[in-house]
């Protein structure tokens, strides 16, 4: 029987979907999850009962705090994963301005006990969640690995460019082969209420205005969630290898390549919703990316990833997610 596969973060957004499809794929999978309250844990635990719902006997939930170092190993000593996908973190650009201890905690310490657990449970692949956000204020006008990502402007991705660093320090050192993924601006149905689309959803349909930073002329790489589950998935079992140069240690982009204004944003998401919003345009915030564009080629020529889902029909599938979601919640 092949090793089960552990999800850091399970009962989060990309986590949930990402189980559900290696669920639906006949893999076996380990869920960790705290279920903090950073949002709403009824939305995380409707999450897990709708993976329970599956009756899958090869799915296994533990709550877990990763900053629990004993606990952690102790479960990698139970379950024998082979494979560790790290989404699991304390999320949240403007959150982290105000509350950093939270994030040093949960990005920081956490991930070094996933990484201690691995090396020492002899994990074959590493995947981990990093972010568009360490590209902090470039100026480019696309953003590649290759490029410098060492001035953050918010403390959230500070600790997901030190993440990088600490994963590439224990795949120099001991072998650990890690991957990391720069996420770009993931939405779908399931997500998480404190993005900007889930907020501007719930101010529409309740006729209050909605708040709009900036002009909004910035721009986003928009990514739906089942193009970000399609990148994921062929990485499982192609592990960077280590080279006479390199340790193997890897970073991809992970986008749409194809950034839309915010303002065709919400123009989108009004077309789904069947109602005009009514904005109140404000100063940009700290923290904010005035631009994000992901490059994707490394990542296309690696697995041959090709977003499929353009916004207006990720919008209509999270609109449709959102109403089923107030009828019940």
């Amino acid at each position: 029987m092949p090793a089960p596969i552990l999800i850091t973060g399970s009962a989060g957004f990309i986590g949930f979907h990402l189980t559900k499809r290696l669920l639906e794929a006949g893999e076996s999978v380990i869920g960790v999850d705290n279920l903090n309250a950073y949002y709403d844990q009824n939305l995380k635990q409707a999450r897990l009962d709708a993976l329970d719902a599956l009756k899958n006997p090869k799915f296994h939930f533990k709550k877990l705090d990763l900053t629990d170092a004993t606990a952690l190993t102790a479960h990698f000593t139970k379950t024998h994963p082979k494979i560790v996908i790290h989404l699991a973190a304390q999320a949240g650009v403007r959150h982290s301005i105000d509350n950093p201890a939270a994030y040093a905690d949960s990005n920081l310490m956490g991930f070094f006990h996933i990484l201690e657990a691995c090396r020492h449970h002899d994990i074959s692949h590493l995947i981990y969640a990093s972010s568009s956000a360490v590209y902090g204020g470039s100026k480019e006008t696309t953003f590649s690995e290759k490029q410098p990502t060492d001035t953050p402007i918010s403390f959230y991705a500070a600790t997901k460019k030190a993440n990088e660093v600490m994963a590439h320090s224990y795949a120099h050192l001991y072998g650990l082969p890690c991957t990391g993924l720069r996420f770009f601006t993931v939405y779908g149905p399931w997500g998480r209420p404190d993005m900007a689309y889930w907020r501007f959803c719930a101010r529409i349909m309740q006729k209050k205005p909605i708040p709009v930073y900036g002009t909004g002329d910035s721009q986003r790489d928009f990514t739906y969630i089942d193009d970000i589950i399609d990148g994921i998935i062929p990485l499982i079992k192609i592990p960077p290898k280590r080279t006479a140069h390199a340790a193997p240690n890897r970073i991809l982009n992970i986008g749409n390549n194809h950034p839309i204004a915010l303002k065709t944003f919400i123009t989108a998401l009004e077309d789904a919703i069947g109602i005009k919003a009514e904005k109140h345009f404000l100063a940009m915030q700290a923290g904010d990316m005035p631009h994000t564009k992901a490059d994707i080629t490394a990542l296309h020529n690696l697995t041959g990833f090709k977003p499929k889902w353009h916004i207006n029909q990720g919008l209509d599938e999270f609109v449709k997610w959102y109403r089923h979601w107030q009828g019940n919640a």
